[in-house]
């Protein structure tokens, strides 16, 4: 079963969209449990809190090799990347029928999964994670067009004081100068155009299985985590078969994944 109408007019106006309980316990649990084997293995390919910190805006714009370049054992992972290959759970999760069908409405086309970009399991550890800036996720990204969205799925539960998401809603539908951005490309918070539009942010707690749908345009952030527990989730990429990859750059760079249309 795909989205109301009442759904995809919110998506398009809103550039998110929450669907609750939506994965089961038994496919997150699944999905829990291998992530927490690598994490705790620190099984490259993956990011620091330090490696993230110290990338540059061409690092994080050109950058082809996903393994660490700052490892040690004291260094917070931030993210295990390209999980498609890494397990047959995470592989399932990206390729589920259930949700190919409503990012099938969403972007009015055939489902790709991009590999090159998210394809993560993300990490906020307590007190040792940091915040994430706001950004569009967008900006190191080279496609033909903007027709790509990102599926979160909460792994357990997300709020406030471990860092849930924050958007700002209909932020994928207006236009901002470079002036509005910092040396990163992250949406400046100093910026005296940039007050009102950040006043306008909302987050919601997320519960396990449920998943958030976002435009690749879309401000967003997160808060460190404050609590005692990891936040552990999930988040790939999509896009419609007609956005192009535009060649040479890190996008094309690794396969797509072409889904069946249903």
């Amino acid at each position: 079963m795909g989205l109301s109408q009442k759904d995809q007019v919110l998506f398009k106006a809103n550039g998110y969209l929450i669907l609750r309980s939506f994965a089961s316990d038994i496919i997150c649990d699944a999905i829990l449990e291998k992530a927490k084997i690598h994490l705790l293995a620190r099984q490259q390919p993956i990011e620091t809190e330090l490696g993230y910190a110290q990338s540059s805006k061409t690092y994080r714009k050109d950058a082809l090799d996903y393994n660490s370049q700052i490892e040690n054992s004291e260094n917070t992972i931030r993210r295990l990347r390209q999980v498609y290959s890494r397990d047959s759970v995470f592989q399932s999760w990206m390729e589920d029928k259930k949700i190919r069908v409503i990012l099938q409405e969403l972007l009015n086309d055939q489902v790709v999964i991009s590999l090159a970009h998210h394809n993560s399991i993300m990490t906020k550890i307590p007190y040792s994670s940091t915040e994430t800036s706001w950004h569009q996720d967008r900006r190191y990204w080279h496609y033909s067009d903007d027709n790509l969205i990102s599926v979160w799925l909460a792994l357990g539960d997300e709020n406030d004081e471990n860092g849930v998401l924050e958007f700002i809603p209909g932020s994928h539908l207006q236009v901002f100068n470079s002036e509005q951005f910092d040396a990163k490309e992250y949406f400046s918070q100093n910026n005296d155009k940039n007050i009102e539009i950040l006043s306008k942010k909302v987050s919601y707690p997320l519960k396990k299985g449920d998943v958030v749908l976002f435009h690749s345009l879309l401000l967003h952030r997160a808060n460190k985590n404050m609590s005692n527990a990891p936040k552990i989730s999930f988040v790939y990429t999509v896009k419609g078969s007609k956005t192009k990859t535009i060649q040479g750059t890190r996008s094309s760079e690794f396969p797509e994944i072409i889904l069946k249309y249903i």
